[in-house]
């Protein structure tokens, strides 16, 4: 059973800086998109930032220029590096990846606080 496991986050003070982890238990080289996501309280889960096997990477406009997300492949790991936090990036964070069969994996969710 592929599992995500993430690690980081936390509380932060406004402007500060975060940065999450997640690390699969499969090879992450066939793995086309990873991603991360996010989920306010009373919100919906929203996308936050994709990285592709191409080097590819995409990003919500709330978080253009202020958020990096990368990928390690030798380490099966994706990671989100949050700048210049906000109030309103106070969420639970998810990582995310589509498996070879088709089947949608999750991280088990770490809570980002940004305190102001």
């Amino acid at each position: 059973q592929v599992q995500l496991v993430q690690s980081g986050g936390g509380l932060v003070q406004v402007g500060g800086s975060l940065r999450l982890s997640c690390a699969a238990s499969l090879s992450v080289f066939g793995i086309n998109v990873m991603s991360w996501h996010r989920q306010a309280p009373g919100n919906q889960r929203e996308l936050v930032a994709t990285a592709t096997s191409g080097g590819s990477t995409n990003y919500a406009d709330s978080v253009k220029g202020r958020f990096t997300i990368s990928r390690d492949n030798a380490k099966n790991t994706v990671y989100l590096q949050m700048d210049s936090l906000k109030p309103e990036d106070t969420a639970v964070y998810y990582c995310n990846i589509v498996g070879p069969g088709g089947g949608i994996y999750w991280g088990q969710g770490t809570q980002v606080t940004v305190s102001s």
